[in-house]
């Protein structure tokens, strides 16, 4: 059962990263790139990866693509009718790189072994994150956030002085 739900969640990434990159209206790009981030949350999920599912669904799907959303519908973006198309040597010239890479990727993956993805029992825990950051790399993480902090203290005194 898990295996088909991974392999479910897996081709609908791939449809929907497909249809966020090919439609033609950007509100249903940003829409289908949201499925494909929950998608790939899934994927992470299913693998164990606990925290980075829950950072794939908070940073991407719920705070980045939210607020592309809100972008695109606020300017109001122009669709491209279907009609449309002044340069057809980009179709083809498209088709052709895709099938390149989808090559290169084939030949990359058929030499691949793989060693399996370690099993939470390791040690790769949301909860065995946390006592790394709390623990021996707290002065890094503290760090980082007052680089954050400088960032979003800088941002807001730059758009400050342009109101």
């Amino acid at each position: 059962m898990e295996l088909a739900v991974f392999y479910l969640a897996a081709v609908a990434a791939v449809v929907s990263a497909l249809v966020a990159v090919a439609h033609r209206n950007p509100v249903i790009n940003v829409l289908a790139l949201i499925v494909t981030f929950f998608c790939v949350a899934v994927n992470f999920a299913l693998m164990g990866a606990d925290f980075l599912a829950g950072a794939q669904v908070l940073i991407y799907a719920g705070a980045i693509l939210v607020l592309f959303l809100f972008v695109v519908m606020l300017l109001g973006a122009p669709t491209v009718s279907g009609e449309e198309n002044p340069r057809p040597i980009q179709k083809t010239l498209g088709a052709f790189l895709a099938a390149a890479v989808a090559a290169a990727g084939f030949f990359f993956f058929r030499g691949f072994s793989g060693t399996g993805i370690p099993h939470p029992e390791a040690g790769n825990t949301a909860h065995a994150l946390g006592r790394l950051l709390v623990g021996p790399h707290l002065f890094a993480f503290e760090l980082v956030s007052v680089v954050l902090l400088a960032a979003l203290i800088g941002a807001l005194v730059l758009v400050k002085r342009k109101h």
